[in-house]
Formats: C-alpha cells, structure tokens, sequence
C-alpha cells in the first residue's frame, strides 16, 4: 500500500495549516475556548472540525479499497477528490461573504470519496468467489 499513504501526508500537512490557524486566531483575538462571538474564528473553528470529522473515515475507507488491490487509477481518484474536496470546502466556508459554490462542491467531493469507497467495499465483498 503506497498511494493512500501520499494522501494521509498531503491531508496531515492541510490538517496542520488548518489547526494553526484556528490557534492563530484565538492569540489573535484573545479567545482561548469557544468563538467568542467571532464569526471569521468560528469559520475557521468549523472548517477545522469538519476536516477531522470525514478525513478519518474516507481515509480508512480508501486504505481498504487499496489493500483490496483495487486499480491504482481508482484510488488515486478517490483520493484525489477527497484532497481536493477538503481544499475547496475549507476555501468556501472560510470566506466572510461565502460562494457557497466551494462549500457544496467540498463536501460533494468528499461524499463521492466516502460513498464510492464503501461501494466498491461492498461489491467486492458482495462479488468475491
């Protein structure tokens, strides 16, 4: 198992710029829990929750899809989408006058990820000889 793995690092790297910026913020504003009524830090607190709410589990999903010995082109785009979906959600709801367009394609992109990954579990389970 390779390609999953390249992943896991480039969404740890966004995971880690995510979480500095909700630390920023908080030294920025001198808000040590919550928001504080600050809407630009709650954005960046929900931008940072959701992350670590889907990531896990489409990454457990495609380590799977892969040690299936599934096509490396397969798992390749379901990674790349999941990458490119978190990138394009945490963009749309980070912005103050937000393009939902981001938001809505980010987490598309991350459902195709999770729900194409259990399919494809599924139907080689359901399939198997």
């Amino acid at each position: 198992m390779s390609i999953v793995p390249f992943y896991a690092a480039l969404l740890a790297g966004l995971y880690i710029f995510l979480s500095v910026r909700v630390i920023r913020m908080r030294v920025q504003e001198r808000i040590a829990v919550g928001d504080g009524g600050n809407l630009r830090l709650r954005r960046a607190i929900r931008v940072h929750a959701n992350f670590a709410e889907y990531v896990p589990l489409a990454l457990i999903l495609t380590a799977f899809v892969e040690l299936q010995q599934s096509a490396p082109i397969i798992v390749h785009g379901l990674c790349l989408s999941l990458l490119l979906g978190r990138i394009c959600h945490a963009y749309g709801v980070s912005q103050e006058n937000e393009d939902h367009r981001f938001r809505v394609a980010g987490m598309a992109m991350t459902f195709a990820t999770i729900s194409g990954s259990a399919l494809l579990l599924v139907g080689s389970f359901l399939l198997r000889p």
